[in-house]
């Protein structure tokens, strides 16, 4: 997937990235500043996009709508929590030069190198019926279009943006960052229009609430759709050939830069993520409750709350979410199988199979919004097995080296770990018990 300088088939923007960072990690450069840090970022956008896809919007859209500002702390405590992993994975990738689903084949045995598989499998396939959808459901609301055509327009759009990957990735990064940033200038001029209650904003930033059992479970769901775990292996893959040095000191800049990504990046996903459910609340439950119970009854009833213009951003929003988020999808699908397996299908053959399911969902008529959650916590409930052992790799010094985590690290992330344990604990029992309604 990366490309390494020594790479004859490295494009001309990928040499001068490479050249850059060398000089800068080597201290042959006066940049300063932007300049410094330019030829390093781009990784953690790639992965930020899971961050910011149309999962999110369900999750976002039903907490919002339900509870208002309340459980807008769960969102910035797991925007918080994919920072310190995403970073962890990140070093893994620069330390080792190998992703997270390579040292699970080389150091766990083949029944649960095989089990871990298997379940990021169901993670994929569950990930591209979010993303798939969202695109789908954006070129819907956008056009009209038949559900059925759309998803057929956005397997079209997203093999056009897989393609980039033959020219290098500081194409693919460019792009996928252009669609980051078209996602976040439409919640921006959301939230200029809905122009919310920020007090109540800054209190539920920071004041812990679930306003109930139902907010465990959305909370649940937002973890589930904010900390991905395909993409905790799609970054260590994006940094294990980028830009190769061993040289210890060298490595712990690299690392720095590479943590200055994450900050940037998964930065701007939490405060999009933080303004999806601003604007949900907002506009539905600060209102009388709107019921909104889909992601299309929440557009159409954002035009006449907010105006036309309103919901077409929501729907352009939508679909960049779900065009860049389906490209990514497929990318860590790639990485989970070579990694975990030793093999390589052809990206086509891999988008036709992941986007099966969310073909059936649409021919089939399933509720879309209600597929999308339940899409989150499937995702939530395969965390532990990215989460744990990236944990446990990343605190082995004879793996890391000069990058092995702090015992401070080492605990932030374990907690981190426990806690998705545990609610991941109470959504089953919940849903044994018949608890489970979203």
């Amino acid at each position: 997937m990366s490309q390494t300088p020594s790479n004859t088939s490295v494009k001309s923007a990928d040499q001068a990235a490479v050249t850059a960072a060398v000089e800068v990690l080597s201290g042959q450069t006066r940049r300063g500043g932007l300049g410094r840090l330019w030829p390093f970022l781009g990784p953690a956008f790639v992965a930020s996009v899971a961050y910011v896809d149309p999962g999110n919007y369900a999750t976002n859209l039903e907490s919002g709508a339900r509870l208002g500002y309340t459980l807008l702390w769960v969102v910035l405590a797991a925007n918080l929590t994919a920072m310190l992993i995403q970073s962890l994975s990140a070093k893994l990738g620069i330390a080792t030069g190998h992703n997270l689903a390579e040292l699970c084949r080389l150091h766990y045995p083949p029944w649960l190198v095989w089990t871990m598989w298997v379940a990021m499998e169901v993670v994929a396939m569950a990930t591209d019926l979010a993303e798939f959808l969202g695109a789908a459901l954006g070129l819907f609301l956008l056009f009209g279009m038949p559900l059925w055509i759309a998803g057929l327009v956005t397997a079209a759009a997203t093999f056009g943006i897989l393609t980039l990957e033959r020219l290098g990735f500081r194409p693919m990064e460019a792009v996928i960052t252009v669609l980051v940033g078209v996602i976040a200038a439409c919640y921006l001029a959301e939230l200029a229009i809905a122009q919310p209650d920020w007090h109540q904003v800054a209190y539920h930033s920071v004041v812990p609430g679930f306003g109930g059992s139902q907010g465990v479970v959305l909370a649940t769901g937002i973890l589930g759709a904010t900390v991905m775990p395909h993409v905790i292996f799609l970054h260590s893959a994006l940094m294990q050939g980028r830009i190769v040095t061993r040289q210890p000191g060298q490595m712990k800049r690299l690392f720095r830069f590479e943590v200055m990504d994450v900050v940037l990046a998964m930065g701007v996903a939490g405060l999009i993520n933080a303004a999806m459910l601003v604007m949900a609340a907002r506009a539905f439950h600060d209102r009388g409750a709107v019921p909104v119970d889909s992601i299309e009854k929440a557009y159409l009833t954002l035009q006449p709350l907010l105006g036309q213009f309103a919901g077409a951003l929501f729907a352009l929003s939508l679909l960049a979410s779900g065009l860049s988020s389906s490209a990514v999808g497929t990318m860590s699908g790639q990485v989970i199988m070579q990694g975990f397996l030793k093999r390589h299908i052809p990206i086509w053959v891999r988008r036709l199979v992941t986007m099966a399911p969310a073909l059936a969902v649409i021919l089939i008529g399933f509720n879309a919004t209600k597929t999308l959650i339940l899409s989150q916590v499937v995702l939530s409930l395969a965390l532990p097995l990215a989460v744990v052992p990236l944990v446990l790799f990343t605190r082995r010094g004879d793996l890391m080296g000069v990058l092995v985590n702090r015992r401070s690290t080492t605990v932030l992330a374990w907690a981190a770990a426990g806690l998705i344990i545990a609610l991941n604990a109470y959504l089953l029992v919940r849903t044994i018990g018949g608890g489970f309604t979203p």
